[in-house]
């Protein structure tokens, strides 16, 4: 590659090749993700292939029921097509065991999102082997999550301006965007995103086992989840694309030691991008900070490929922010070892020590009488959970308000009306359905083997389930925080939380009748056992505490160092041109002692 051609919007840092120490380092990478589990079997890659073409069938199916719904005569209403495209992890090649899928259907102009959220779930609930079926038409990118023929499965919906859609559409043409409304533009951009993606890569084979890795890390460290306010899966492939870039002829090892020494620097909030932005001509709204002040906003900006450009990291907070910088340090410290050979990839991939980590803790409990309501709670509660985040930050009575990424999920037999009433007031049964809860943080993905009726019954027909499932935030005080008359550190986050709970029943679809919400304020010892696995309860010291001045300055010193190197790079490719390949309650609470608030 010369030095006048090259991706990204500098040119690299290094041509040179990896050294063959270097390409040994990445053969082990290779097989610990073998071990991990991070690659599937090829039955399981076949039944993925059954059920993407039972999905697609199933579009064309919608689209012509759709059609005749709008008058159309049944020769035209099977003409008009229809067509789903994957995306995500599974396109870029990435998806491991257990991994969802996600799609996009595309209908053509008369075929409305009212039709995807009315007759698309009515197909999917006749189909016996669609369950966890849940519309989330209110989401920033509405979608309907299901699990089909065992494949968990995320499917958006766009309908394009054209009458017909055939088996041979492609969506990189930007036309394809014209009069789409914004709903529309974000579901489409996400298959757009990832082949973008693809093609700004110039080594493929290496960007693959490098995100393997980093998204094993990421989860294992439980700093992957766009909802909870930190980097989503596009937004960790785009880092990584983005070393791939400046490391061009690197083997995966060396990406991924570049990926942690070169983000642990990073400028924050300079952008990372992977071409230049795309400004467009449709007049569509591109990421910009000098127009949009909620742009200037973004803390951890990176910015997708495809037009119109937007923030694929715009809920990051400034607690999230945080951890994820110390989980940056934490890697570079790991692979520096594993490049001199005094640890193993293992180490990189140890579970997060968040529930030692912190001596407070709030737990979020979101609960319903049924599997379907509970469904649609836990994915709203989720969805939510950062606002209240935002304003436990905005009360400066907290270092970090820190979320954990996935919940702790109970069904429980009730078996009278007034067991389920006393459910939803607090009262949880002593003993849980399914008392072995998924762990959070594993990257392989385990099937559920209890299936349960429609309205959440038992097989007994005797019993109703009732659903729990507990969010968790880690909290660290300041430490001037004020004290009462008797010495204790006190702090006041009423007010917000019943707000945040407020918000929570004031949701179109609450239903008082059968759900519910609460939240605890828990020391680290009152935490459940289930949340430690098994392990040591022994607190451990958090690498957030060091915030003196000299290791602030440390840190700026070492940034600007980065933003100098990608500035110098930036100079270079004035006269360059970029190639791209072509490709087809809590009430007043005291620290001591703990407190509870139920709504």
């Amino acid at each position: 590659m010369s030095e006048s051609k090259y991706l990204g919007v500098t040119p690299p840092i290094s041509l040179n090749p990896s050294s063959a120490e270097e390409e040994a380092i990445s053969l082990e990478l290779l097989a610990t993700l073998e071990a991990e589990g991070q690659f599937e079997s090829a039955d399981e890659s076949r039944n993925r292939e059954v059920v993407l073409g039972k999905i697609d069938k199933l579009v064309k199916e919608f689209v012509y029921k759709a059609s005749l719904k709008h008058r159309m005569s049944e020769s035209l209403a099977r003409s008009c097509g229809g067509k789903i495209f994957a995306f995500g992890s599974f396109r870029l090649g990435v998806h491991n065991t257990g991994a969802d899928i996600d799609t996009l259907c595309v209908a053509p102009s008369h075929v409305t999102r009212e039709d995807f959220f009315t007759i698309m779930v009515e197909l999917l609930k006749g189909r016996s082997e669609v369950d966890e079926l849940t519309p989330v038409p209110n989401a920033y990118v509405p979608v309907i999550k299901m699990r089909f023929g065992g494949v968990e499965i995320d499917l958006t919906f766009a309908s394009l301006q054209q009458p017909t859609i055939p088996d041979e559409l492609e969506l990189l043409d930007t036309a394809i965007l014209r009069n789409l409304d914004e709903f529309s533009i974000r579901s489409v951009n996400g298959s757009r995103v990832t082949d973008e993606i693809l093609r700004l890569v110039p080594n493929v084979t290496s960007f693959r086992l490098a995100l393997r890795c980093i998204k094993l890390w990421a989860k294992r460290r439980a700093v992957y989840s766009n909802s909870m306010g930190f980097f989503g899966g596009v937004a960790w492939a785009m880092l990584v694309a983005r070393i791939c870039q400046l490391y061009p002829n690197a083997c995966a090892g060396s990406i991924v030691a570049g990926f942690f020494r070169i983000y642990v620097k990073w400028p924050w909030p300079r952008p990372v991008t992977l071409k230049t932005i795309e400004q467009g001509t449709m007049h569509l709204r591109v990421w910009n900070t000098q127009i949009y002040p909620a742009d200037r906003a973004h803390k951890m900006p990176i910015i997708t490929p495809a037009y119109p450009s937007m923030c694929a990291t715009h809920n990051v907070s400034m607690s999230t922010k945080r951890i994820i910088e110390s989980e940056f340090k934490r890697g570079e410290d790991t692979t520096t070892k594993i490049l001199l050979g005094e640890a193993k990839w293992t180490e990189l991939f140890e579970k997060s020590d968040f529930f030692r980590r912190y001596k407070y803790y709030l737990q979020v409990n979101a609960k319903s009488t049924d599997v379907e309501s509970h469904n649609l709670l836990h994915g709203f509660v989720e969805s939510r959970l950062r606002q209240y985040i935002i304003k436990l930050e905005s009360t400066g009575m907290f270092v970090v308000s820190h979320p954990y990424v996935k919940s702790y999920d109970h069904e429980y037999a009730c078996k009278s009306d007034e067991d389920l009433e006393r459910f939803l007031q607090g009262q949880l049964p002593t003993t849980p359905i399914a008392a072995d809860t998924p762990d959070p943080t594993t990257a392989v993905d385990k099937e559920s083997e209890t299936k349960q009726d429609d309205d959440g019954s038992s097989a007994t027909g005797t019993e109703k389930k009732a659903h729990d499932s507990a969010f968790y935030i880690g909290l660290m005080l300041v430490k001037d925080i004020g004290r009462g008359p008797d010495g204790r550190r006190r702090l006041d986050i009423s007010g917000l939380t019943h707000d945040f709970i407020g918000l929570v029943k004031g949701w179109e679809t609450w239903n008082n009748e059968c759900m519910a919400i609460s939240i605890s304020f828990l020391r680290q010892s009152q935490l459940p056992d289930e949340v430690f696995e098994g392990l040591s309860r022994d607190p451990v010291s958090s690498t957030l505490k060091n915030n003196s001045t000299k290791s602030k300055k440390k840190r700026e010193r070492s940034k600007e160092d980065v933003s100098s190197d990608l500035d110098k790079s930036a100079k270079k490719a004035k006269t360059a041109m970029a190639v791209v390949p072509s490709t087809s309650g809590v009430a007043a609470v005291a620290a001591e002692p703990a407190a509870k608030t139920d709504d």
